[in-house]
């Protein structure tokens, strides 16, 4: 049986790939993503280097990485794609100390309610700007935008639809991309 650990405690373990998370100093250590996970990881992944790295926005990151979301509380998450801009680069110190600007989840059948319920609150609530959730079932790519003060702004992309990203100016792709669709 595990004990509750503090955030320090969890970094201070040995390094490894694999998936973990501390909720609440509780350790999470869910089974590893299945190839299509992975796969759509990777072109989302790419898309989203590639725009950053040619426009100089901040820095991109696939998973596994330890975001602390509130190290007095013990929460970690470990997203699977983030972006930092450069205004605040700073919080990237071996791990990511704070709110990403945007933070991206592909949906699994074990995780989806998670992502979509628990992930999403915690992310709006700690400051993450922009919020994808990815369903590769349904083949589409949500993006909830979480504004300082008023409602959440959700959209939908799917097919040859174009995501578009309030957190990254001109991104322009297909949804299909993301599936390895014809666009």
């Amino acid at each position: 049986m595990s004990e509750r650990q503090t955030v320090g405690t969890y970094l201070a373990g040995r390094e490894t790939l694999r998936r973990r998370e501390l909720v609440w100093g509780w350790a999470r250590e869910p089974a590893a993503p299945r190839w299509g996970h992975q796969e759509i990881v990777t072109r989302i992944t790419v898309l989203l280097y590639q725009h950053v790295h040619q426009r100089r926005l901040g820095r991109v990151c696939a998973s596994p990485i330890d975001v602390v979301l509130d190290e007095a509380r013990a929460l970690v998450v470990q997203p699977d794609v983030v972006f930092v801009s450069n205004d605040r680069a700073g919080i990237i110190r071996g791990q990511v100390w704070g709110a990403p600007d945007l933070v991206v989840e592909v949906e699994s059948p074990g995780t989806w309610r998670r992502d979509r319920v628990w992930k999403r609150r915690w992310y709006r609530q700690y400051g993450v700007r922009e919020y994808w959730l990815i369903d590769p079932v349904g083949r589409s790519v949500t993006v909830l935008t979480f504004p300082v003060r008023g409602r959440v702004r959700r959209r939908s992309f799917r097919g040859r639809a174009s995501i578009e990203s309030a957190v990254l100016p001109g991104l322009r792709a297909a949804a299909a991309n993301v599936f390895d669709d014809e666009p």
